[in-house]
């Protein structure tokens, strides 16, 4: 290993999915030594092409990878199981590693439906959230320090929300507001957390506007030249908008599709999975 690379900011990011292959390949771009983790050996090719070193383990099978993937700075866990038990067998292999601060990506599922606006301050989480269950057992581990992520609906590239009711599948609670956030964004915020050192936070992730799902998924459609969505009409209106105000005042950042109704989502072909 030469002596600038020797030197590079170290970062082991859990989690090689839709998310978390861009993500490492801008890490890279921004002069970070990556582990990236797959579950799938076949996709070996594919990481070390977004210039990060693979390793291979599942969350609920920890192998003997895990001591040398944990050789880093900080820890980015960008994994979709909510399996409490499976992160609390985890905690402690990262309090013995060299990690000094770990992003949990969560999700503003952990908030309950209070039809009013949701932040990060307000106790409105929902405490049989397994997602929120994981994120009290990282803050309350006192050998590193842990920030937060809770972003809201993924969309962009091959998640076209065009697509999300295809098949007839109707729109529930069509008066809803939406809550969801473009995946350009998610890769902004989590550079820029780490950038600016801001550890020990719950952030929300999350666009600036919440038009209603009608009006929304209407629009998603049309750029498609597809009709719109079906609607299953209901009385019901249970919601929450999420507020984003925090981590832009907090981290200063400024978010590339703050209108929902004004993505356009051309980039259909994604390279990075």
């Amino acid at each position: 290993m030469n002596e600038a690379k020797k030197n590079q900011p170290k970062i082991s990011v859990m989690g090689s999915g839709w998310l978390g292959l861009p993500l490492a390949k801008h890490l890279v771009e921004s002069g970070y030594c990556v582990n990236l983790s797959t579950r799938n050996k076949s996709k070996f090719s594919l990481l070390k092409l977004a210039g990060a070193r693979p390793f291979i383990f599942e969350i609920d099978d920890i192998n003997d990878q895990m001591a040398e993937f944990l050789i880093a700075d900080t820890l980015i866990i960008n994994i979709t199981s909510k399996a409490l038990t499976s992160f609390q067998s985890l905690i402690p292999f990262i309090a013995q590693s060299p990690i000094k601060h770990v992003l949990f990506i969560s999700s503003t599922s952990v908030y309950k439906n209070n039809n009013r606006v949701v932040t990060e301050d307000d106790g409105d989480e929902s405490a049989e959230s397994p997602l929120y269950q994981i994120e009290q057992s990282f803050q309350n581990c006192p050998d590193f320090d842990s920030t937060i992520l809770r972003l809201s609906g993924l969309i962009g590239y091959q998640r076209h929300p065009g697509k999300f009711f295809a098949h007839n599948k109707p729109v529930s609670n069509p008066n809803a507001p939406v809550n969801l956030i473009h995946r350009d964004d998610c890769i902004g915020l989590i550079i820029t957390i780490i950038k600016k050192s801001a550890w020990c936070e719950v952030f929300n992730g999350c666009a600036d506007t919440h038009p209603k799902k009608r009006d929304f998924y209407g629009y998603a459609r049309q750029l498609l030249n597809e009709p719109p969505p079906l609607f299953a009409e209901s009385t019901e209106n249970q919601y929450k908008i999420v507020s984003n105000d925090k981590i832009k005042a907090q981290i200063g950042y400024k978010f590339l599709y703050p209108d929902l109704m004004n993505i356009h989502f051309k980039k259909m072909v994604d390279k990075n999975g």
